[in-house]
């Protein structure tokens, strides 16, 4: 048994509590005891607000490569995407496995304790699979166990290079030809993400209406169904997107995908950033997970998707990095408010525990980890401290240190991070891997 002591504690309610003892064993939280005014006889004391651990819902850790890379000149995210393809195509297992580590690490460090990859480059180039199809999948799951973080691999189907276009340069290390071969090769990860508690899931992803055919599409959805597995897919993230669907299968992306029987409490919707208002009438009523990457969003000029509505219809919120352009939940947590505030001239759309809940337990609900998100009794041990004593946070109030966390905290001013139980973050550091070095060297190795 440990025993932690928090000055301040969140335990999903609209402020912070004074004084929270929290006893973890076998990397649970076995008691929470408010109103302990000192730190009992050998208690760790956390100074600070300490949160539950935070979900990065969205990620493609290779793109983290291109932070800084893509910010000349003009363009739009089809351009950008070029971009992307050409560090697709520079990854092989060694290099992969090293920049996912240390993006996997830089995350840790702003308090992710769970990360849900999206992942879609399977195979070598040209298309080739490795002597293991699931290599690179495998090397994701290696990297996020020695960053210490939990990780849901959600592997993408890919098939098309857009709706009626063939395969063209990196997108052949995306495919598996059809989708009785993703899931055949799929299968072949074994058990993991069933129910075993090794810190790993399997998921699925459609990449998109854009890359998946809808009868395809059913064949994934129905895998992911029958296996009680997560689903992501990115949707109308682009109007060109929408108008794309439209044109070809006469439906939107998202009514395509509720046609494919996707739609369900256990599919994501990521970006869900140009939805009418029947594709947002179907998402709530399947009380779907709309995941947003506000950071993302605006670096690729997608849009202010509007959250708000989707939550008023029935839907849940999580949050993701995605590309990486930063990594930092806060950010992303209140961007969702503030590009919401641009877009309609209107202030507190969103309250900041609504938001640290969609960065906590809404993004580890819809990666496939129930139990996790919460400071609670019988809940994973994932506790992340942030200290009030920087610039950023110094004067905060107790009663407000919710709205101060969210609305101002920034990766820098988290100074320990629990996942289940243990110690991945101590003082602001990683307990094991140099992350400024790291990332240098890993971005260096795939990009020079």
């Amino acid at each position: 048994m440990t025993t932690y002591w928090c000055e301040l504690a969140w335990l999903g309610g609209r402020r912070a509590e004074t004084g929270v003892m929290i006893e973890v064993e076998d990397g649970l939280i076995a008691a929470v005891t408010e109103g302990v005014s000192a730190p009992p006889a050998g208690a760790a004391r956390l100074d600070g607000v300490t949160i539950p651990g935070l979900a990065n819902a969205h990620s493609h850790a290779f793109q983290r490569a291109l932070r800084g890379r893509t910010q000349q000149g003009s363009g739009s995210f089809w351009t950008w995407r070029e971009q992307m393809y050409s560090a697709a195509e520079r990854l092989d297992p060694d290099s992969y496995l090293a920049l996912a580590r240390a993006t996997y690490a830089e995350m840790a460090l702003v308090g992710v304790t769970c990360v849900g990859e999206f992942h879609y480059v399977h195979h070598g180039p040209g298309g080739t699979p490795y002597d293991d199809p699931n290599e690179l999948g495998r090397v994701l799951i290696a990297a996020a166990g020695e960053a210490g973080l939990r990780i849901t691999l959600l592997d993408a189907c890919y098939l098309h290079g857009g709706i009626g276009e063939p395969l063209a340069g990196a997108q052949e290390r995306f495919s598996d030809g059809s989708a009785d071969t993703w899931a055949e090769r799929v299968d072949q990860l074994g058990g993991a993400g069933s129910g075993s508690d090794d810190g790993v899931r399997i998921g699925a992803a459609i990449h998109s209406m854009r890359a998946v055919d809808p009868e395809s599409a059913a064949v994934v959805a129905r895998w992911a169904r029958e296996g009680g597995r997560p689903l992501h897919a990115h949707v109308s993230e682009q109007p060109a997107e929408n108008q794309a669907c439209l044109d070809a299968y006469g439906g939107t992306p998202t009514a395509l995908l509720d046609d494919a029987g996707a739609l369900a409490a256990a599919f994501s919707a990521v970006h869900a950033t140009h939805l009418d208002d029947a594709d947002v009438r179907l998402l709530g009523e399947a009380a779907a997970c709309c995941c947003v990457c506000p950071t993302t969003e605006r670096d690729l000029a997608d849009g202010i998707g509007g959250m708000r509505r989707l939550v008023d219809a029935g839907a849940s919120l999580s949050l993701g990095s995605d590309s990486h352009a930063v990594i930092d939940l806060f950010e992303e947590a209140r961007a969702v408010e503030l590009d919401e505030r641009l877009a309609t001239g209107e202030r507190g759309r969103h309250s900041a525990a609504e938001l640290l809940r969609a960065a906590a337990e809404g993004g580890h609900a819809c990666l496939g980890w129930p139990d996790a998100g919460r400071i609670e009794a019988g809940a994973r041990a994932d506790l992340v401290t942030v200290s009030l004593d920087s610039v950023r946070l110094a004067g905060t109030d107790p009663e407000t240190a919710v709205e101060s966390v969210v609305f101002a905290a920034a990766a820098p001013d988290v100074r320990s991070v629990i996942v289940d139980g243990r110690e991945v973050v101590s003082g602001g550091r990683h307990v094991s891997i140099d992350v400024p070095r790291e990332l240098d060297q890993a971005v260096r190795q795939v990009m020079l």
